[in-house]
């Protein structure tokens, strides 16, 4: 049955859904997880009006649901809590075991997220794709941030915005975790300023261009080439990928204040003067570029800080990745598998001290927080069956 459930005045839960009934992958789209970021739901509704306008026959189904549904409405980050951060396993087996009764509205929203996700990844009928859509309180280009596997890269590569790697490994919880310890292909996409005209359009045309790409549209079923054209208008002169290598974290006591006039991927040099808190200035430590500086008054992110990554070491890591290097990687000096996680290695740094971070990186690992006196590397999920991704012939 094909079907569109879009709400007219304000959003719904669901806020869209277009299936034929033929088997093939299932985009799943989030919007709105922050409730004063509307532009991703409104986006994801244009998408599915054209569907059902042009009667376009798909294979596999297009999910959309609205994330914070209570924030939306008030038009704010969040009521209670950061619905963006408490999808770890423990949290969520914590949240589904508690009596609801005791609910805060962060933790409403998440119950029935929880349940929709679920039912979406039970009743897929081929692989699925998540995609969690985002805007920023700053100006800048479209861009995707996603855990560095080969299924996510080649993914979001399809979208052509720059990638921006290392953020989750910086964020504990996002709803990317949920799908990741799936092995299902998810990245985020920060589409611009919130308010700004041209977001909803970045992320519009980004939906186009994945719907091709995963095969839920047939090549030559939509004319995708202005959609492309106008994400490289809007991210030319960028790099295709950088590397988070510092994150800003910020409480409310801490005072923060960005200094104005910041965008995303804005160069900055060395000694830089980047905002202000109780303690004092805060300077860019070595020449980078700035990302998501915050200019609103909620968030535990000041802004965070990138270097540009070079294209040789992407191929280098997919290589390493194809040939599972990790498998053996426990077999050097100073590295253990984890005998409570078998996904998970621990490394001394005092017997391993060159390059450990960037090699574990190389290997497909994300750096966990430190476990004593080691470092603790767990591997990126990803799924063979979604390498089937991807046009049709």
């Amino acid at each position: 049955m094909t079907t569109v459930t879009i709400g007219k005045a304000g959003f719904r839960r669901e806020l869209g859904t277009w299936d034929c009934g033929r088997a093939g992958p299932t985009l799943l789209v989030l919007a709105g997880i922050h409730g004063n970021e509307p532009a991703g739901a409104l986006a994801v509704q244009r998408v599915l009006g054209r569907l059902q306008e042009l009667e376009l026959e798909v294979f596999g189904r297009v999910l959309a649901f609205a994330g914070n549904l209570q924030a939306l409405h008030a038009g704010v980050r969040f009521l209670a809590r950061d619905l963006n951060r408490r999808w770890l396993p423990e949290h969520t087996d914590a949240l589904l075991a508690r009596d609801p009764r005791a609910d805060s509205e962060e933790d409403h929203e998440q119950r029935e997220l929880l349940t929709l996700f679920q039912r979406a990844v039970s009743t897929a009928r081929g692989p699925v794709v998540f995609v969690d859509l985002h805007t920023s309180s700053a100006d800048g280009p479209p861009f995707v941030c996603m855990a560095d596997t080969l299924d996510n890269r080649r993914a979001a590569m399809a979208t052509g915005v720059p990638i921006i790697l290392g953020i989750e490994e910086l964020i504990d919880g996002a709803s990317l975790e949920w799908f990741s310890q799936r092995g299902i292909v998810n990245f985020a996409v920060e589409g611009g300023r919130h308010e700004h005209p041209d977001t909803a359009a970045n992320h519009e045309a980004l939906l186009w261009l994945l719907l091709e790409f995963t095969g839920v549209l047939q090549s030559g079923q939509v004319d995708t080439a202005p959609w492309r054209a106008h994400l490289q208008q809007a991210t030319a002169g960028l790099p295709p990928v950088v590397e988070i290598v510092h994150r800003q974290a910020i409480t409310a006591s801490d005072q923060f204040r960005m200094e104005p006039g910041f965008v995303n991927f804005q160069p900055v040099a060395a000694g830089q003067l980047l905002a202000r808190d109780r303690h004092g200035e805060l300077r860019a430590p070595s020449a980078c570029r700035v990302m998501l500086p915050l200019y609103q008054a909620l968030g535990d992110d000041g802004y965070f800080l990138a270097r540009a990554v070079r294209p040789l070491w992407l191929r280098v890591a997919a290589a390493l990745q194809w040939l599972h290097l990790d498998r053996i990687v426990h077999w050097l000096p100073g590295i253990r598998r984890d005998p409570r996680d078998h996904h998970t290695i621990l490394v001394n740094p005092i017997i391993a001290r060159w390059f450990v971070t960037e090699i574990f990186h190389l290997l497909g690992f994300r750096k966990e927080r430190k476990r004593d006196a080691v470092l603790a590397f767990t591997r990126r999920w990803s799924l063979a069956h979604n390498r089937r991704l991807g046009p049709r012939p």
